[in-house]
């Protein structure tokens, strides 16, 4: 995670700051519970020298999935060059069954948004670094050009994999069109860990922090299975709606590699993740 010092000029543009306390959860950003002035308690998230569209790119993708998907996301407050202000809200995650179903639905849901081509509108960010999204027919093409291939030119990646790691994963792109049935692109967070499905105070699932595009649904899911923590509960309520495709949790391993080569390429030979990439690729190239 990152750790900045607090600045007024973080906040809202012509508000008084009346106290501020520093949050826990995420490494791309560090985050703030801020009361102002009015009473009124947001959030402000921030990252030093951050890519100029970072903050409205996710401004955007929290809209889109509200207005479009249906999904509860934190309200947008404001949009700065270093920061992004929203709607406070709990920072907990209810650990009930009933909480775990309704985020399962609600993403379900989601999912039954559909596009005809894989990709975006424009490219986006996943943590701090690029998310390629451009327009194409071919999932298989899309997934393992802009979703697997991409990573290996970090070059974090190429310090940490070897040569025959790196042939793996190139094998297992020529192969996917065999190892990943064909679905439709549907509006997916993009970033789906448990750490970004929070609460309202009332108890619904509230989503934040996506990295949104049209792309397989199973994308989504394979980040909320192999991060962990995210229990059967929730997987089980999705299925109600949408139900599996056979070999489903076989595959979310498989495409948990763009999560795993992504944290390779922000920090390096980090905890385990190397070891992690190279069973997949021992298992399905």
């Amino acid at each position: 995670m990152t750790d900045e010092r607090w600045s007024d000029d973080l906040a809202p543009a012509g508000v008084e700051v009346r106290s501020v306390e520093q949050l826990t959860g995420g490494f791309a950003n560090t985050a703030w519970r801020v009361t102002l002035a009015d009473s009124q308690t947001v959030v402000v998230k921030s990252s030093r020298g951050a890519p100029d569209d970072l903050y409205a790119i996710e401004a955007a993708g929290l809209r889109v999935l509200r207005d479009l998907g249906g999904l509860r996301t934190p309200a947008v407050v404001a949009v700065g060059a270093e920061s992004l202000t929203l709607e406070a809200l709990t920072s907990g995650t209810p650990d009930t069954t009933e909480f775990w179903e309704a985020a399962g639905r609600a993403v379900a849901e989601l999912h039954g948004k559909t596009s005809p081509l894989h990709g975006w509108d424009r490219d986006g960010w996943l943590g701090l670094l690029p998310q390629e999204n451009p327009w194409h027919e071919d999932g298989h093409h899309f997934f393992a050009t802009h979703r697997i291939l991409r990573y290996l030119r970090e070059p974090k990646v190429r310090q940490t994999l070897d040569l025959e790691d790196l042939v793996g994963l190139e094998r297992i792109c020529g192969r996917l069109g065999e190892l990943v049935p064909a679905a439709p692109a549907v509006l997916t967070h993009g970033d789906l860990w448990k750490s970004n499905i929070i609460s309202t105070t009332t108890g619904e699932p509230v989503f934040i922090d996506p990295a949104v595009s049209w792309t397989w649904a199973e994308v989504d899911l394979s980040m909320a299975y192999c991060t962990g923590g995210v229990p059967e509960p929730f997987f089980a309520a999705y299925h109600e709606i949408r139900p599996p495709e056979p070999g489903w949790r076989h595959r979310l391993q498989l495409l948990n590699l763009r999560e795993l080569l992504s944290v390779l390429a922000h920090f390096g030979p980090t905890g385990d993740y190397a070891v992690r990439v190279r069973d997949v690729v021992k298992r399905f190239s």
